[in-house]
């Protein structure tokens, strides 16, 4: 293990964590931007982020926890393909979805970090996508972006902003665990 501090220890699971985030990034912005152009998430993106997974995950974090991850992503893969086809989940969402389900660690309240982060990702990308849209001088900008001129949505901005934002929280434990206290006092 290239990790250089104690196997299970914060500093541990932080610096795995800042390195996923550094390699994550450009993959994102590539994800990011190819939906908004074209309404597709290239393959291509979608084994890249396996690929860090696979190589940087394999370096970085216990072998054990490793191959358990990978669970993660055959049901994340299960449920999008089911939602691809009664809900009108793009496919590229679908694979982009679980191929970034391996980074996310095995725990009910990482589960419901990463779900209220999406739910805000998705209503904040909607929103904002459909108000940039509306200005002319925007859409002017960007002029062949697909996503301008079609009802569905460029999903692909929710499921970065998530991806981003969860690797951040995890290279801060202090932040992680000021979202956990937050999700925790709004239970019903």
């Amino acid at each position: 293990m290239l990790n250089p501090y104690a196997m299970t220890s914060p500093e541990a699971v932080a610096f795995a964590y800042g390195i996923f985030l550094l390699l994550c990034l450009p993959i994102c912005a590539w994800v990011a931007w190819s939906d908004l152009k074209t309404m597709k998430i290239p393959n291509k993106a979608v084994l890249a982020l396996l690929a860090v997974f696979f190589f940087a995950g394999l370096a970085l974090i216990p072998l054990e926890f490793w191959l358990w991850r990978w669970v993660n992503l055959v049901v994340v893969l299960a449920i999008g393909f089911f939602l691809n086809a009664v809900a009108n989940v793009g496919a590229g969402d679908a694979k982009f979805a679980a191929a970034a389900a391996p980074f996310v660690a095995q725990r009910l309240d990482h589960l419901s970090i990463v779900l209220a982060l999406f739910a805000a990702f998705l209503l904040g990308a909607f929103a904002a996508h459909r108000l940039l849209r509306a200005i002319p001088a925007v859409t002017a900008m960007a002029s062949d972006w697909v996503s301008w001129k079609r009802k569905d949505f460029p999903m692909g901005l929710a499921l970065v902003g998530t991806l981003i934002t969860y690797l951040i929280l995890m290279v801060f434990p202090s932040a992680m665990m000021a979202i956990q206290g937050l999700l925790a006092s709004t239970k019903i």
